[in-house]
């Protein structure tokens, strides 16, 4: 095999073809795995040849020795062909090959062809030679590294193989002669590092750039490092090994990748730092000079155009034309700071890689540069912070000077709001206006303070002066307090009127706030009263849900007091308020009829339902009393029966009000269902009462008896609940019949 270096791209035309490729399966002996596809058409020996010489240039010497698995498929090829590939392989990589698997057809070749008996030439040939169908070459190599041609589960791909190839082979290329080249200039600068007048422009240049050379080779070694890593994840080998693909470090030498990175890193490294040297030796004349500029121009024009601009002006408009003025100023001075932070910038590049004698120099140009500079600087900022804090001052006394005006304004226009909520709104606006203007004057004087101190903390032009010159400054000083203290004078006038003009508004809103509340009342005290009306119809089924019922009522009409009493107290407060402001009870003719009446109808329904529980409580006491004993007096049962009667009469009589109107309790409905708990007791009664009698033989007729009794009862209670419903019809009726006579009656009275 030739030692000359072999290239993917000049038998590209070859390699496509596929005549034989290194899958990058392994046998069990670690041994690659070659593998030749004969085809049905002729093959070129010279081609097969020269594809075979490429790839064993590939793998390293230590891999080699391990041994080549040849796979010869000749299940689409002739015999005479697959002999003479196999004999080919004696000239080629006799050595190499450990083993060599004929692939046959199905149809096997006939017997006298195959006369030829490899395994008797296994001395003469290297290596072992044996004829095996595709299904039985898992007894020699796992199916993991086996392809899918022959049934294995090997992922390859030749034409992604050979692209990755070509990207080697052109990195290892370009790099090899970019190395050479940096190692060339940078052994060039160093000989000649003693010449210090060399001119920069003679440094030469790489034919590749390094940049693209890096990122190429990164990219390729992140791609084999990653199809290493995807393979050792597709699954294993034969003993759990991983399974090996193409293009790993064996097939496309990683190592010589990453040992071609690091030598490019390292030269291209010296390369950069040379080039910092050659930039650095001419940019230091250019920053000297550059230096001495900046500092003679701040130290001279710069300077004396601050000094003449001291003044901070007596108004608004007079400080807004110093503040342009100070802008052109500082408009100059931005050209010469942007040339310091530039230069700033090259001096602190320069003493990171700079020599020692380089340094000092340096050290001293920064200096000498940054303390013109921020000297400068902060003249020019205690100059703006100056002039800032004067258009504060001069705005903050221009709208304070108008909230003052509005807030007086205000105070004396007469205010006569229509109801409470237009009393609030007027109330929060005047306590706004004047929590403004106090805002304003606090904020006044801050900005006066501010201002005062600004124009006595200027610092020093040179190291020489300590003070600052005072000039014009006393004058504003005394112009800034004066005007504090003419507006400290007028907001203590305002608010004196604004605490009058509170205490009658707050007056005026309390007023309509009890008028809105003693309403309030009324509403309540009539909900109240519908409720107990409506929904207050119980009387319980025994002692303890009637007295509990009876305790809840006396809390319900403590509630409706309380809240008559709430009423009350509001409109007397309406009257005091009113005589305070000199108007007249808006309440006095309407509420207070209203919620008398309201509450006498309360008084009245509360105490007919007090009346009710408590004829319930008497009846249950008395019921259970005798339903607990053996032994009753007929005077007890007598008395349970008569309580019980009148109970339920007492149901059925409606409330009378002072007015004269009725209202009963609850609907008929609830009604009967209160008067159905009282009949059923009524039936417990009786039944003790025949128990008493003796009469136990004829239960029968006793109860029906006893169920007689109490249907006169319930019909009785029916009759009058029916009477009342007739009742309501008729006056229904006759409303409904009066309507058109009231009519008649008034256009009779028009007419006459």
């Amino acid at each position: 095999m030739s030692d000359v270096t072999m290239e993917a791209t000049t038998m590209l035309p070859i390699l496509k073809k596929k005549l034989a490729f290194l899958s990058g399966g392994k046998d069990r002996r670690s041994g690659l795995i070659l593998t030749i596809p004969l085809s049905s058409d002729q093959t070129s020996m010279e081609e097969l040849s020269t594809t075979l010489d490429y790839l064993l240039s590939i793998p390293s010497k230590k891999c080699k020795a391990r041994g080549f698995t040849v796979i010869v498929d000749g299940r689409k090829s002739q015999w005479n062909i697959v002999k003479t590939v196999v004999l080919m392989l004696q000239n080629v990589i006799p050595a190499e090959v450990s083993l060599v698997c004929v692939v046959k057809p199905d149809e096997f070749w006939d017997k006298k062809v195959t006369h030829f008996c490899f395994w008797k030439e296994k001395d003469r040939l290297g290596f072992e030679v044996i004829l095996v169908s595709a299904n039985k070459l898992t007894r020699y190599i796992e199916p993991c590294q086996l392809t899918d041609d022959f049934g294995g589960s090997l992922d390859y791909d030749h034409n992604d193989w050979l692209n990755k190839r070509l990207v080697f082979e052109k990195f290892t290329k370009e790099s090899t002669s970019l190395l050479d080249e940096l190692s060339f200039i940078n052994d060039s600068d160093k000989s000649s590092s003693v010449d210090k007048e060399k001119s920069a422009d003679s440094a030469l240049l790489p034919s590749f750039d390094p940049e693209t050379v890096l990122q190429t080779g990164h990219e390729l070694l992140s791609e084999l490092q990653q199809r290493r890593f995807n393979g050792s994840e597709g699954g294993g080998g034969g003993q759990g090994g991983p399974a090996w693909r193409p293009m790993e470090e064996e097939l496309l030498a990683q190592p010589q990748v990453m040992k071609l990175l690091d030598s490019l890193r390292e030269q291209y490294t010296r390369y950069q730092e040379l080039c910092r040297q050659r930039n650095k030796r001419t940019q230091l004349d250019e920053i000297h000079t550059k230096v001495m500029q900046v500092v003679t121009w701040l130290q001279g024009p710069g300077s004396e155009l601050l000094k003449t601009h001291q003044a901070i002006g007596d108004s608004i408009r007079a400080a807004q034309a110093l503040q342009q003025k100070h802008e052109e100023i500082e408009s100059q001075h931005s050209e010469w700071f942007a040339v310091y932070v530039e230069l700033n910038q090259q001096i602190a590049a320069l003493l990171n890689a700079g020599e020692e004698e380089e340094v000092v120099e340096l050290k001293s140009l920064q200096q000498q540069l940054s303390d013109v500079c921020y000297r400068q600087a902060a003249q020019l900022e205690n100059r703006q912070n100056v002039l800032q804090a004067a258009q504060g001052f001069h705005s903050t006394t221009q709208e304070l000077s108008q909230q003052l005006d509005g807030l007086l304004g205000m105070l004396c226009a007469d205010v006569a709001p229509a109801d409470g909520a237009s009393i609030q709104q007027n109330l929060k606006l005047l306590e706004e206006k004047l929590q403004t203007v106090e805002a304003g004057l606090t904020s006044l004087r801050q900005k006066g303070a501010l201002l005062m101190e600004q124009m006595c903390s200027q610092p020093p032009w040179s190291l020489e002066e300590t003070e600052s010159p005072a000039g014009e400054q006393q004058d504003n000083v005394q112009h800034i307090q004066a005007v504090m203290e003419e507006m400290q004078l007028r907001k203590q006038r305002c608010e004196d009127m604004v605490d009058v003009r509170r205490l009658k508004m707050l007056q005026m809103v309390q007023l309509f706030k009890c008028e809105e509340d003693a309403l309030q009342s009324v509403e309540w005290l009539g909900e109240l009263l519908d409720a107990l009306l409506k929904t207050h119809v119980r009387l319980g089924d025994d002692t303890q849900e009637t007295r509990t019922m009876l305790d809840k009522h006396r809390k319900f009409v403590d509630v409706a007091q309380s809240t008559y009493d709430y009423g009350r107290q509001l409109l007397q407060a309406t009257v005091v308020l009113c005589q305070s402001l000199r108007c007249t009870t808006r309440s006095s003719g309407d509420t207070l009829p209203r919620l008398n009446r309201v509450w006498k109808q309360f008084s009245v329904s509360g105490e007919e339902r007090q009346q009710r529980l408590e004829l319930a409580l008497n009846f249950h006491t008395a019921a259970e009393k005798v339903l607990q004993q053996e032994c009753v007096e007929t005077e007890l049962l007598d008395e349970v029966d008569s309580s019980g009667k009148t109970l339920l009469d007492r149901l059925t009589t409606p409330v009378i009000f002072p007015d004269g109107s009725e209202q009963y309790f609850g609907s008929p409905s609830d009604t009967a269902t209160a008067a159905e708990g009282v009949r059923e007791r009524l039936l417990l009664v009786e039944e003790q009462r025949l128990q008493e009698a003796g009469l136990h033989n004829d239960d029968d007729e006793v109860l029906n008896g006893q169920e007689a009794r109490l249907d006169v009862i319930g019909e009785e209670l029916s009759e009058k609940e029916d009477q009342e419903e007739e009742d309501e019809v008729e006056e229904e009726v006759e409303e409904e019949e009066a309507g058109p006579q009231d009519e008649e009656l008034d256009r009779a009275t028009q007419d006459c």
